[in-house]
Formats: C-alpha cells, sequence, structure tokens
C-alpha cells in the first residue's frame, strides 16, 4: 500500500514511452502539485490496457516498467502509482472510477489528463465528463492540449512508425532523448572476438520496441556503474553466419575489453549507419565492420560526414 497523499495532484494515463507530450502532463502536475501545497501523482496501469483488453493487437512497448517509473521520478513526479490493469478494472463505470478511486481512495484535489484521455467501461469517460464530475466532487480538472514537435504531434504510435522505419531523428524529437533498450549481457557464439571485433550480446524482449534492423552508432552505459562507452551495434539476425535467425542485439564498445556477462546494459541508438547484409565471406564482412566502426565514431564526435 502507497502512503497517504496529501493535497494530491494526479496524472491519469499510460505514457508509454514517457515522450515530450506526457512530460509536458508531468510538467503541469508538478504545477499544480506545488500551488495545492501537496503530492505531485502519477496514477498508470500494468500491463497495457491493450495487452488485456486486445492482446493480438497489443502494440510492442517504448518503455519497460523499470524504465518508465524513472522517467516518471526524473519528472519530478512524487508518488507513482502502478494499477493492475484487469477486465474487472475495464469493466468499472467512469463515475464509480471517480468515485470510488480517484476521490474516494487517493481523495485528488486536481486531475490532469491529455486532450484525448478516455476511462471507464467502453471508454465512455471523456474530458467533459471528467471536468462535469471534477465540478461536484471538488476537484480541479487541467486537460493539456495536443503537444506537437516540428508540426508533429507527440505520440507513442508515431514514435513506433518511426522506429520502425529506422528514422531515430523523428524517434528522438518525440522522445526527447535517444531511443534506447535496457537489457542484460548473455554469453553469445565468441565470432565476434575470433574475428577481432569483440561484441556484448544483450538480450531483448519480445514484447519490447525494435527498430528497423541494421547498424547503429550507439552509447552504451552499464547501469551498475553508471560508466558509458561510444560503440557501434548489429541488430538483426547475422544472415552471413545464420539462416533465418532470432534477432539478436550485438554491441562492440570502442576501447573496451571486460567481462560483463550478467551486467545490465542501456543501449543508446544514436544513429542508423545502414541496413543488415549478408557478405560472401568473413573478410568482407570484417572490412564492412571496420567501416562501421569509423562511421560510427565520426557520428558519435559530431562529425557530420
Amino acid at each position: 500500500m502507497f502512503r497517504p497523499l496529501s493535497a494530491p495532484a494526479i496524472c491519469l494515463g499510460n505514457f508509454d514511452g514517457v515522450h515530450v507530450g506526457h512530460q509536458r502532463l508531468f510538467e503541469r502536475t508538478v504545477a499544480a502539485a506545488e500551488r495545492l501545497g501537496g503530492d505531485a501523482v502519477v496514477y498508470t496501469f500494468e500491463p497495457h490496457p491493450a495487452r488485456v483488453l486486445a492482446p493480438d493487437l497489443a502494440p510492442p512497448l517504448i518503455t519497460d516498467r523499470a524504465r518508465k517509473l524513472e522517467l516518471i521520478a526524473a519528472a519530478g513526479i512524487d508518488v507513482c502509482i502502478l494499477e493492475p490493469f484487469t477486465p474487472e478494472l475495464a469493466a468499472i463505470e467512469p463515475n464509480a472510477f471517480l468515485d470510488d478511486i480517484i476521490v474516494g481512495v487517493l481523495g485528488a484535489r486536481a486531475v490532469i489528463v491529455g486532450y484525448d484521455f478516455t476511462f471507464g467501461h467502453d471508454r465512455a469517460g471523456t474530458t467533459d465528463v471528467l471536468r462535469a464530475r471534477g465540478a461536484e466532487l471538488g476537484f480541479e480538472v487541467e486537460v493539456v492540449p495536443q503537444i506537437t514537435v516540428d508540426g508533429l504531434v507527440a505520440s507513442s504510435t508515431k514514435i513506433r512508425d518511426f522506429a520502425l522505419l529506422g528514422k531515430l531523428d523523428g524517434v528522438r524529437m518525440l522522445l526527447g532523448r535517444n531511443f534506447d533498450i535496457d537489457g542484460e549481457v548473455i554469453p553469445g557464439d565468441g565470432r565476434g572476438r575470433q574475428i577481432g571485433v569483440p561484441t556484448a550480446n544483450v538480450s531483448v524482449d519480445a514484447d519490447m520496441l525494435l527498430p528497423k534492423p541494421g547498424v547503429y552508432a550507439v552509447m552504451t552505459t552499464l547501469l551498475e556503474t553508471s560508466e558509458q562507452f561510444a560503440g557501434v551495434a548489429n541488430l538483426g539476425t547475422r544472415p552471413t553466419f545464420v539462416s533465418a535467425g532470432a534477432l539478436s542485439l550485438e554491441v562492440h564498445m570502442f576501447d573496451f575489453d571486460r567481462d560483463i556477462y550478467g551486467s545490465r546494459v542501456r543501449v543508446e541508438l544514436v544513429e542508423r549507419i545502414r541496413g543488415e547484409q549478408k557478405f560472401d565471406g568473413i573478410d568482407a564482412l570484417v572490412a564492412q565492420i571496420r567501416a562501421d566502426v569509423e562511421r560510427a565514431k565520426q557520428i558519435l564526435q559530431g562529425d557530420p560526414r
């Protein structure tokens, strides 16, 4: 059970990706909490509602739970409530959700939502319903308008579209940061070391969004120590060695030679260098890897060539 809340300003939503639109909601929540002298609270759901209501159509997640909580905390939120999303919660009527949970349990003094927020059974709870009930129940309501960046609406859907096309500039613009992948370093087949380019094989979760396969300039952080290393990564199926292989993420960190099996890392994808391709032999592959390494160094050093 969470601690008792003090005059809470509560931001409602799912917040996958914690993109710039979500960040604006959190800014408004923190401002409301400061005005009320209370807690800035995020009320969100686990798992993503689509995984309960339409699992076959559920989109891949941009951020896993740990990353989402980390980003929410970094935005200045005091308390984050992860509500288990169940068929029973989905069936609750909008008025009951507000009466029993938002006011009855949480004691909301202000509620902050995005312009397209809906809630309750059949998504019948709209921002108009929220405003009307807020006036009756005694809490403020702020509906944050659509956030755009260079004419693009900040949305999780648009971020997924850009990622699947390998357009990291668009992803970065809407996230407000580099796209990143968290995972554990796991044993591989050792081929990278054999050809003089040792790699860390990073586990990838099948539920998570992965961008278009290819070779990327990356920055890798060892999460335990916060050390960061420049590098180059291959996201793909390794067609030179494997036919119809599973998708894998292999990262070569520059000037790095340590055993980090079992460590958690964060791989930030900075720029897509090229698509994945099959080579006729090891020599051709190694020559291309060397070219990729040089290009990644140029990118990470800010060289526009």
